[in-house]
């Protein structure tokens, strides 16, 4: 035997105690319980009248296709002008046999006893009823557009397939007479309903009435339709969800409530032992079989009129199930009984006054302003239920015919948003909606003779209505409705004997019967105890009547009853019914529900406002960073200021800035940092006038400047301002200046000032007129000086330039020796200012003097002592001038080296001055450039700038025999077009080509009709080369978006015409297809958005047969092309979504308990969710919204904007995607729609992305140690450090570093500048951003020498893009700008490499091109471009270096630095500014020329490689270029990019 452990003996006797407990609780039963939910009814047919079973049809179902579609007009008439024609009529006439309303009353109550029909079916099926124009009730303004909804009822899904297998309608609730209407139809309702307390069920606060329902029971909750009131409060728990219907039903209900606890109750007193379990079974069974024996041996009989036949056993082949025919027959016949209203009176016949609706007292209660009224007062205590069922037992109902009164016809209680309905019109169409058979036929299935005239009807119905009747059916009797025929009846022979056939296979085919004695219930006495208790005995036991105050057959009121009505209540003489009211579900929420939609649309203006505040503070630490770090920076001292606020304009803020006065006659205004903003020279002062506000608080000062913008000054109060007066006129007085004070209010002085903007307008004046009267241009484009105010065009002619103006206008400093000697010569009057004609003078040398007349001007410039002579020191004073527009780019030496030089080769070496001749021999070589040299002027109009900009080609290229060349050029006004010869001299210096090898004749007949073709046939080419180059980006963007528009069309139909009957497509059509669709769309997309980021394979993958086929050098682009297209996808979702809470917020309960059965309950209470509870009390909705705000903030910093200004807030806001993957799962967990589905296109790229971080993370936990740091200049700091074990990488390939001794772990981008074969590897890093500013001060040699070694790193990569591809071209084109050289140092190391070795490579020729502001900005560029040109032995590199921070090639001093360069180059080989062999332009490289010219020198090579890195404007050129020359069928050009 297995020994128990210890803690297994209080388990065991716990169980063993429930289970006697169990036991025990059921001694006394012993009898088969009957089940709840009538299952197991019938042994053999287990599903016979359980609950949700089929109705069984008498007869083939009635439908218009034979299958499920009812009928409707023109088939069958109008039901609501059937209604007002066959059921019209007065109310107060009484029923032909005297029954009692309370007949009436137990009769519906019977009713929902075995029958739940009502209840709308999934999905929902409308059979909406028009209102005929007119109607009094339902459509009183004519607006003949009025239509009643009406659902139609649940069915079986099996059925409705073919006309084999109709629809079939689905009882709710059990078929038998089994208590369900008391108990419930299963044992969790019944269990809700007890008290588990003495066998009883639970009470309220009265033990006479049941609890108030609390949410546990689904429980019918209509709208009051009097006073559009819902919620629970009144609603009592019954065993029948609409047993709080009406006046009628409920009291039925709370009385068979009773009648159950007063049997509890007895058998309790009679069987103290007895468990509650005991006492509340035996209870049921007996009120059961109560229940059942009033209703087929004393109501139904009296109803009949006649006895049914006897009971002769239980027989298990009948089947019990209910017949739609029943159910019509049924209503219909109670619905003709129902009176307008209903006594109430006590035990002493005393009838009472009731309140109605309007608090006013009434004779009766008016039926149809009591429908699911809650908190009736008339019925709150047990007084008044008693009163109640006493007054129904004293009042006659209607007479049993085919009027119904106007509380059931024209005030029903109505569906969704209609308070009212038609029970007649709604009844009719509920017959065609179960298919019933014709009126004929159902006669003839029960032996009954058909109809076959209309005027059999004609002994008790008007003539009028039959005559009407008939004509709405064509006068065809055949097409006579079941229901409409039954009620013209006369003695209604059809409806009895289709109800009497109902009841009596309900109890024959009943095994739990009371009167069957084999199933152990009852005892022969027992059954014959009950057989003798009739309604009457009930009602005596739960009300305390007797014979004197109650008639002893309660169905009837004849002439011995105790108490009779006082008269037969007729309609008129009752309080009217409420009108119909039209609800509005969305009533009071447009506006929140707008406000929803606005703030879900201003996200991203929000998330766009929170990185504006982002970058705002990130500017601001990285101002504050760069002033620590320039703390060497010399500022002028600051000593005896004043500070004011300074106005500039209207529309321009004020600043702070400080006020001095210096001794040499000048005021400088200084800014909040001390540094120099204005400098106003007093020297030609003879007078400063100035005016101060009298008013405002005296706080403006205005110090007018004569030909120059005024300063306006603000100080904190008059004492401030007159302390600077103060100063100022004693700071005049002392150096001999007079002060002229005048005042005026501050709106004048502020009208008077010369501001800023408004000198800049007088200055464009005086500049488009200056260049009008010397290039000739016309006066319409030049602008008429006579249009302009008198005023204007006064201060414009009067209008002198000082110093600092001259200096703008040229783009130099004021202090620039070029500025003063410029200034100098043309200021003739030395007043320190150039008028207009003076301007004019200088400018039409320049713009159109000759060579002579231009180099006279120089020479009069530096020749300081105007001795006529060029001394050696002027004229390296003015090679000075020149050099520093080039940031003083060479020493003083170098600068010495090329003076002698060209004095040597001028022949001018034993000279110490040069004359003007002398000086323009020099030059002699340099005619034409000088003959095109002019003055650059910044501002000038773009009217003037034709002749102003010109760039430097590598090729340049003259009209010759008078044809066009067939290349792309410049227009000859843009360019000086040189002789043939010194082409050929251009080509061979610059391409490093031999004299001999250079073939003059570059441009053939076919090359030139090539170019000619037409414009149709340069856009088809344009088009081929466009496939050509991005056929694989192409072939994988049409790919992927086939997919997601495939999975977006696929989820689309499959919801609109494909998915599970719910009804979700018929609702919200539009809106369904788009979110389903765009959810599906952009589930995909977001989980393959990962494959793009999985760098490590990437990187390995592209070394593979794949790369020719995907692009994986465009994975970055592929990603942001995704990201865009899912937030696309995303907006739709939320724009369906949004559709969707929209139609679900107006849509009642019926139909959102189909679409959401999970969520929804239809409970009657018809108002739906409002849209609040859509967007924030669900998960779906919940997790939407903060999907929302996090694509909303992950987008806005991921714009190029936001992510250069602060990258860290790009790097934090983009490791949201964890919380985003979680969200997405989360949103489409809940299942609210569909399952989820997410997880299908998840699963793969998420398994293979976090692979690939678990590669990256293993790299990234390796401490990398620094070799060497050095800080270059431009900002550049320069990290060597060890090289990890089994770190393979190719030359142009990336890494992401992390520091984290900056306080944290973002990861940075940094190509590798090393070379493959080093043992080490090396990054050249930029300061751009707060990261590598602190980055480059972490690496400083004080912070180092501080720490006491250099901070390790954390790397990952390496990461393969397109520059790695060089060597796979036969000629390829390095073009860099600023630090996007990077990738192109590791290239050119490995390419110098390669050819040490000997090492075959492909790639034949490669011109490296070099774009900088100053060649001091990489200086360490050019030591590996001075080791490659040593090691360059086959001549495979052309190095051409580019300084932008030059004027354009034309301007005066840049020709002047361009003639020393080619002189410094032809003497020495080495460019004068970087000392390389390679060639230095000044300016811009003109791409299209350069690639022309390639074309030309390779015509060999079909496919040459461009690859660029730098500025986006520049990579955006090169990619323009090779646009513009891929339209011509010679050489390929194939780009790749990056920007940073």
């Amino acid at each position: 035997m297995v020994k128990l452990e210890m803690w297994h003996l209080p388990l065991f006797w716990i169980l063993l105690l429930g289970t006697c407990s169990l036991v025990g609780t059921q001694e006394n039963i012993n009898w088969e319980v009957q089940r709840y939910d009538g299952w197991y009814n019938n042994l053999q047919h287990h599903s016979y009248g359980s609950s949700g079973s089929n109705l069984l049809r008498l007869l083939p179902a009635n439908y218009a296709d034979g299958v499920y579609q009812a009928l409707q007009e023109p088939h069958v008439p109008n039901a609501r002008r059937l209604s007002n024609v066959l059921a019209r009529g007065s109310s107060g006439i009484p029923s032909n046999r005297n029954m009692t309303v309370l007949f009436v009353s137990f009769g519906f109550h019977v009713l929902s006893e075995v029958r739940a029909v009502e209840r709308p079916g999934c999905p929902a099926e409308f059979l909406n009823m028009p209102i005929p124009r007119g109607d009094p009730v339902f459509d009183p303004q004519s607006a003949g557009d009025v239509v009643l909804p009406f659902q139609r009822c649940q069915w079986s899904v099996e059925t409705g397939q073919s006309p084999n297998n109709p629809r079939e309608p689905v009882n709710a609730v059990t078929g038998w007479l089994d208590g369900s209407a008391i108990y419930g139809p299963s044992h969790s309702w019944s269990d809700a309903l007890r008290s588990f307390s003495g066998g009883k069920l639970a009470s309220g606060h009265d033990q006479d009435f049941p609890k108030q329902t609390d949410g546990r029971l689904p429980m019918w909750k209509a709208l009051d339709p009097t006073t559009q009131q819902g919620g629970s409060q009144g609603i009592y728990d019954f065993g029948n969800a609409k047993g709080n219907e009406s006046p009628l039903l409920q009291a039925q209900s709370i009385m068979w409530f009773r009648y159950h606890n007063y049997q509890a109750l007895k058998l309790g007193q009679k069987n103290p032992n007895w468990s509650d379990e005991d006492l509340f079974q035996h209870a049921r069974k007996w009120v059961i079989a109560t229940y059942q024996n009033i209703v087929l041996y004393e109501w139904l009989p009296a109803w009949l009129g006649e006895s049914i036949s006897s009971y002769k056993g239980y027989s298990q082949h009948v089947d019990p199930s209910l017949s739609p025919e029943f159910l019509a027959a049924a209503e219909h016949v109670l619905a003709t009984m129902v009176p307008p209203g209903i006594y109430m009176r006590d035990k002493q016949c005393n009838f009472r006054r009731v309140i109605d609706q309007d608090k006013n007292q009434s004779s009766a209660l008016r039926l149809c302003n009591n429908y699911w009224r809650r908190e009736n007062p008339n019925l709150q205590t047990s007084k008044d239920v008693d009163d109640l069922l006493l007054g129904m037992s004293s009042q006659i109902a209607e007479r049993e015919d085919n009027i119904v009164v106007e509380d059931l016809q024209d005030y029903w209680y109505g569906p969704l948003k209609y308070s009212r309905t038609d029970f007649v019109a709604s009844w009719t169409h509920r017959g065609r909606d179960f298919g019933l058979p014709t009126y004929n036929k159902a006669r003839e299935l029960f032996g009954l003779a058909p109809l076959q005239n209309w005027m059999d009807f004609i002994s008790h119905v008007n003539e009028q209505v039959l005559t009407d009747v008939a004509a709405m059916y064509n006068n065809d009797t055949s097409k006579l409705e079941f229901l409409p025929g039954g009620m013209l009846e006369s003695n209604g022979s059809l409806f009895r004997a289709i109800i009497q056939d109902q009841f009596e296979r309900l109890r024959n085919g009943d095994r739990f019967w009371f009167e069957n004695t084999k199933n152990g219930l009852f005892t022969e006495e027992e059954i014959a105890e009950i057989q003798n208790t009739t309604f009457y005995d009930v009602l005596v036991s739960v009300i305390s009547v007797n014979l004197s105050q109650i008639q002893d057959r309660v169905f009837f009121l004849n002439n011995g009853a105790p108490c009779h009505q006082t008269e037969q209540l007729i309609a008129e003489r009752l309080t009217s019914c409420t009108p119909l009211v039209v609800l509005d579900y969305f009533e009071g929420s447009g506006a929140g529900f707008g406000i929803i939609i606005v703030i879900l649309c201003c996200l991203p203006l929000v998330s766009l406002f929170i990185a504006w505040i982002v970058a705002a503070f990130r500017k601001r630490d990285f101002k504050k960073l760069k002033k620590e770090q320039n703390t060497s920076v010399k500022r002028e001292a600051f000593s005896e200021g004043t500070l004011a606020l300074e106005w500039q304009g209207p529309k321009t803020d004020s600043y702070l800035i400080y006020i001095q006065l210096h001794s040499d006659k000048m005021i400088k205004v200084l800014d909040s940092r001390l540094s120099v903003l204005r400098s106003i020279n007093l020297h030609a002062q003879q007078q400063l006038d100035v005016i101060l506000s009298n008013n405002k608080g005296n706080k403006a000062l205005l110090l007018k400047i004569p030909k120059e913008y005024d300063l306006v000054l603000f100080f904190n109060g008059e004492a401030e301002r007159s302390d600077f007066t103060g100063h100022l006129k004693a700071y005049l007085e002392i150096k001999g200046l007079a002060l002229n004070i005048t005042d005026m209010k501050e709106q004048n002085l502020l009208r008077r000032a010369v501001t800023k903007e408004q000198r800049k307008q007088v200055l464009e004046t005086f500049f488009r007129h200056l260049f009008a009267q010397v290039l000739d241009i016309d006066k319409a484009d030049a602008g008429d000086l006579n249009s302009e105010t008198s005023q204007k065009a006064k201060e414009s002619l009067k209008c002198e330039l000082s110093s600092v103006e001259f200096a703008e206008s040229l783009g130099l400093k004021p202090h620039s020796m070029f500025v003063e000697s410029m200034f100098s010569l043309a200021d003739k009057d030395g007043n320190g200012y150039i008028s207009f004609q003076e301007f004019l003078d200088i400018l039409v040398i320049f713009m159109k003097g000759t060579s002579e007349e231009k180099s006279k001007l120089m020479f009069r410039m530096y020749d300081i002592d105007g001795n006529g002579f060029l001394s050696k020191e002027e004229f390296l004073r003015m090679l000075r001038s020149f050099i520093e527009i080039s940031n003083n780019c060479l020493s003083r030496d170098q600068i010495e080296q090329v003076t002698e030089s060209m004095f040597r080769a001028s022949g001018f070496q034993d000279k110490d001055e040069l004359t003007w001749e002398n000086f323009h021999y020099m030059l002699r070589d340099h005619d034409t450039e000088l003959r095109f040299t002019q003055l650059c002027i910044k501002g000038v109009p773009e009217v003037f700038k034709q002749n102003l900009h010109n760039r430097v080609s590598f090729i340049n290229r003259a009209k010759t025999n008078g044809t066009v060349p067939n290349r792309d050029e410049a227009p000859t006004s843009e360019i000086p077009m040189l002789p043939m010869e010194h082409q050929g001299q251009e080509l061979r210096k610059r391409l490093g080509r031999k004299a001999m090898q250079y073939q003059p004749h570059l441009y053939t007949e076919a090359q030139r009709k090539k170019y000619q073709r037409s414009k149709v046939q340069q856009k088809i080419q344009t088009f081929k080369r466009f496939i050509e180059n991005y056929r694989r980006h192409i072939v994988c963007v049409v790919l992927f978006s086939a997919i997601t528009a495939g999975v977006f069309v696929e989820r689309a139909y499959y919801y609109a015409f494909a998915s599970p009957p719910t009804g979700i497509a018929q609702t919200t059509f539009v809106g369904i297809i788009i979110s389903r669709g765009a959810a599906a769309s952009i589930s995909f997309m977001y989980s393959y958005i990962l494959l793009t980021m999985c760098r490590n394979l990437i990187t390995f993958l592209r070394e593979t047969f794949l790369n020719y086929y995907i692009p994986f050098d465009a994975a970055v682009d592929f990603h942001r092309w995704i990201a865009m297209g899912a937030l696309i996808f995303s907006v739709l979702h939320t724009a369906g979504h949004v559709v969707n809470v929209y139609i679900f917020c107006v849509s009642p309960l019926s139909i959102l308990s189909c679409l959401f059965s999970s969520v929804f309950m239809d409970d009657g209470s018809q108002f739906p969710q409002k849209y609040y509870w859509w967007f924030f009390q669900t998960v779906p909705g919940m997790t939407g919204v903060l999907l929302l705000v996090i694509l909303a903030i992950m987008y806005v910093f991921a714009t190029h904007h936001f992510r250069r200004v602060s990258f860290r807030g790009f790097w934090i806001s983009h490791h949201l995607y964890v919380l985003l993957y979680i969200l997405i799962i989360l949103h489409g967990s809940y299942a609210l729609i569909q399952q989820p589905r997410f997880h299908i296109y998840f699963i793969i790229p998420a398994l293979i992305y976090g692979g690939d971080k678990l590669i990256s993370l293993s790299r990234k936990k390796v401490e990398i140690s620094v070799v060497k740091a050095e800080l270059l200049p431009s900002g550049v700091t320069y990290l060597k450090f060890q090289r990890p074990q089994d770190f393979d990488y190719k030359s142009g390939q990336w890494v992401r570093i992390a520091c984290l001794s900056l306080g944290t772990n973002e990861y940075h981008p940094f190509t590798l500048t090393s070379a493959p074969h080093e043992d080490t590897l090396s990054l050249h890093i930029r300061a751009a951003g707060p990261w590598t500013t602190r980055l480059r001060e972490l690496y400083s040699p004080e912070s180092v020498a501080e720490i006491g070694q250099y901070p390790k790193l954390y790397l990952d990569g390496p990461f393969g893009e397109g520059h790695q591809e060089w060597n796979k071209f036969e000629v390829s084109v390095l073009v860099g700008g600023g630090i996007g050289v990077t990738p192109f140092a590791s290239i050119l190391k490995d390419l110098v490499f390669k050819s040490s070795l000997s090492t075959k490579v492909l790639c034949k020729k490669i011109y490296f091109i070099w774009v900088t502001r100053t060649q001091r900005q990489f200086e360490w560029l050019a030591d590996i471009i001075r080791e490659l040109e040593e090691s360059d032995q086959l001549d495979l590199v052309s190095v051409h270096i580019y300084i932008t921070q030059l004027a354009e090639k034309f301007d005066l001093r840049t020709t002047m630095l361009y003639i020393c360069e080619r002189h410094f180059q032809k003497v020495l080989n080495r460019s004068l500014f970087t000392g390389l062999r390679s060639i230095t332009h000044f300016g811009r490289p003109p791409f299209v020329h350069f690639f022309n010219s390639l074309q030309d020198v390779h015509p060999e090579v079909r496919k040459i490689g461009v690859f660029s890195c730098g500025p986006p404007g520049m990579t955006k050129n090169v990619e323009k270029a090779c646009k513009q020359i891929n339209r011509k069928d010679q050489a390929y050009f194939v780009h790749h990019y990056e920007n940073f």
